[in-house]
């Protein structure tokens, strides 16, 4: 059996902020795809570039970020370089996006109903009130109780994690292809965040809805990606089945943020941690941008920069990994 094509494929993308002292480069040369029904989780610290490749996906850039390098295709169509209203439109109906901040994706003057209704009936072939009845069903879905009462009420009568719940909602209801979802779980409560991980994965799994998981925690990721990629100051620095990276992750830094994850099983009286911190984008080292925090750097680390390569069970942007013919 072949695989299925790649739902989402990023090919060498490059994302650029010009400054008067130069152009800073946010993103270096990032790759990967996501076939349907996959969850693909991304990792790193705050400023690794995680929702800066989500937001170029969906040509959300903050300016003056822009494109300069690689492209971007859905189902196979290039999508980076289209006009703005035909990505508009891609974007509500085959791309949902699911962000942190609820309050930036809610309008505050329509009903929650009236705003996913607006959604069903704009990207698909059905009527108001068919349109209704399944915002109620979405509302039920992502855990909000009494939905059919509820669906007539404004984003500021619900709590903060009861909005992210109807932002899921408005990223799903009209049943895209493809999910970016940016720390979908932060403001949600551990049971919740439960709740919504699994309606996650169930949507992938019985839709072929292709995911791409932005967070920080590793737990979310373990619990609901397939496979994973740890990005690092604007690159991939690792990426392979999720099992493989957490319980044998074979780039130096990806071992050290699995080791900074509080084991169950038993107390420990400190959790590993990185010594240093993220380079800015106007001081990224040359070499291998982690070689500065790295406790197995050779030689070569602080001249040349790593590309991808077979390491294992994954591959990594080490040089630790280097065949020699």
């Amino acid at each position: 059996m072949t695989d299925p094509a790649p739902l989402l494929e990023v090919r060498h993308l490059r994302v650029e902020f010009p400054t008067r002292r130069g152009r800073l480069v946010a993103l270096d040369d990032v790759s990967f795809s996501i076939a349907p029904g996959e969850v693909l989780g991304v990792v790193g610290e705050s400023g690794a570039g995680k929702s800066m490749t989500g937001a170029a996906i969906i040509g959300l850039l903050e300016p003056p970020g822009r494109i300069t390098g690689g492209e971007i295709l859905l189902e196979g169509r290039r999508i980076d370089n289209l006009p703005h209203e035909e990505l508009r439109r891609i974007r509500g109906r085959k791309i949902g996006a699911i962000f942190q901040d609820p309050l930036t994706t809610l309008n505050p003057l329509y009903t929650i109903g009236r705003q996913l209704v607006e959604t069903m009936t704009t990207h698909l072939p059905i009527g108001p009130a068919e349109a209704r009845e399944r915002a109620i069903g979405w509302l039920e879905q992502v855990g909000i109780p009494a939905a059919r009462e509820r669906i007539d009420s404004y984003p500021h009568q619900f709590s903060g994690g009861m909005r992210q719940r109807v932002v899921i909602a408005l990223a799903l209801c009209a049943e895209p292809r493809l999910v970016i979802a940016d720390e979908p779980t932060t403001a949600l409560d551990v049971s919740i965040q439960a709740q919504v991980i699994a309606l996650l994965k169930r949507l992938a799994r019985e839709k072929g809805t292709a995911m791409m998981l932005i967070t920080h925690d590793m737990g979310v990721i373990a619990e609901t990606a397939d496979r994973v990629a740890v990005m690092y100051a604007g690159r991939i620095v690792e990426i392979g089945p999720v099992r493989e990276v957490v319980k044998n992750p074979r780039h130096p830094y990806s071992a050290g943020l699995m080791a900074s994850i509080p084991p169950l099983d038993r107390r420990v009286e400190r959790l590993a941690a990185i010594e240093g911190a993220m380079p800015r984008l106007s001081a990224i080292p040359p070499g291998c941008a982690y070689h500065p925090r790295c406790p197995r750097i050779l030689s070569r680390c602080a001249v040349e920069r790593p590309e991808l390569m077979e390491a294992g069970g994954t591959m990594a942007a080490c040089w630790l990994y280097h065949r020699h013919d």
